[in-house]
């Protein structure tokens, strides 16, 4: 199998991550490639850099995207490859060389659509806090049943990939990335694959490296926008099932909190529902971090990264149905 694969890197101010991601690429034992990045208007060195880099590698192209909305880029990225496959890669991400070539022969099965390999997080400082958040990150209970973060030992059927590997022909039968979603378009985009018949496989054999935030701020400002975007897309598809049930609970366990502490007000018992729901994840938290640390990390930094995942995530979802009823009551207006 020797079909063009287009990868595709939307990109914004990546300049300590986009030569890494592009090299690595570049690197890989499967040549008939080109490499679209688009950009969103950088103000850093990220074009100077690519600028270099295509300069000996004329199968890397600069594309422009003046909106700087990552669904806008994907799909500037989309409609101009000429692959009959395209991969859709992450600025903050290195590949193995043997990536796209693991990945290809999985699509001598027709009733695959997409394939992709299993993501390992890390980060380029390593300290205590660093590490404890990308513990966090490749925990369960830290991201659910998200299998391509989690790990599988066998090949498996899942509901989504990173930096996955598309038929081009998927574009045509689904359409393009909802513009509408700031984040999570690629959720939805895998949504509607599953919901025409496509499959989903994801390949254990073969793990590209995504470099996650490496502070708590980082790491909050984040999982906010994940959570907001959640609601949002759910409103904007009008559907529920675009998305699954572990990106609701944050906001479940965050409602938790605040609703009995609310109710506490008028009938003062209710707080103890939010003190219940407090020890009960404050209990499950240390149980984890117990089993995970090791001695790169701290407790105490693992116990901070789960609260900061958790409640960010929860927070932003409770923005999100904020921002609809607001939406809501300016058209009723």
């Amino acid at each position: 199998m020797n079909y063009k694969v287009t990868i595709v890197i939307p990109c914004y101010n990546e300049e300590m991550y986009i030569l890494d991601c592009i090299s690595s690429l570049l690197s890989s034992d499967y040549k008939n490639i080109e490499i679209l990045v688009v950009d969103g208007d950088s103000s850093d060195k990220t074009q100077e850099i690519v600028a270099d880099i295509q300069k000996g590698n004329p199968n890397v192209k600069l594309l422009h995207n003046k909106k700087r909305i990552t669904p806008v880029s994907l799909n500037i990225g989309v409609t101009s490859a000429s692959g009959e496959f395209i991969m859709i890669a992450g600025a903050h991400s290195h590949f193995p060389s043997n990536y796209i070539s693991t990945l290809m022969p999985y699509f001598d099965d027709q009733s695959i659509w997409l394939v992709g390999g299993s993501l390992k997080t890390e980060v380029i400082n390593h300290n205590s806090k660093s590490l404890s958040i990308k513990s966090v990150l490749s925990n369960r209970f830290g991201v659910g049943n998200s299998y391509f973060r989690t790990g599988v030992t066998e090949p498996k059927f899942v509901d989504a990939v990173p930096f996955g590997i598309y038929r081009t022909t998927v574009f045509n039968e689904i359409g393009l990335y909802n513009e509408k979603l700031i984040r999570n378009h690629d959720i939805e985009l895998h949504k509607r694959i599953v919901n025409e018949g496509g499959k989903i496989y994801l390949i254990p054999y073969v793990k590209c490296t995504y470099y996650a935030r490496e502070t708590f701020k980082g790491l909050a400002k984040n999982n906010f926008g994940n959570g907001m975007w959640n609601i949002l897309t759910a409103f904007y598809t009008k559907k529920l099932n675009s998305l699954s049930l572990r990106h609701f609970i944050p906001l479940v366990y965050f409602l938790s909190l605040i609703f009995p502490l609310l109710l506490s007000c008028f009938v003062y018992e209710f707080i103890y529902l939010t003190i219940l729901s407090f020890f009960i994840h404050f209990c499950l938290i240390c149980f984890t971090a117990i089993k995970i640390n090791n001695v790169q990390t701290s407790f105490l930094n693992l116990i901070k990264s789960f609260y900061v995942l958790h409640f960010s995530y929860g927070l932003g979802s409770f923005v999100g149905i904020l921002k609809i009823i607001k939406i809501k009551l300016f058209e009723s207006a």
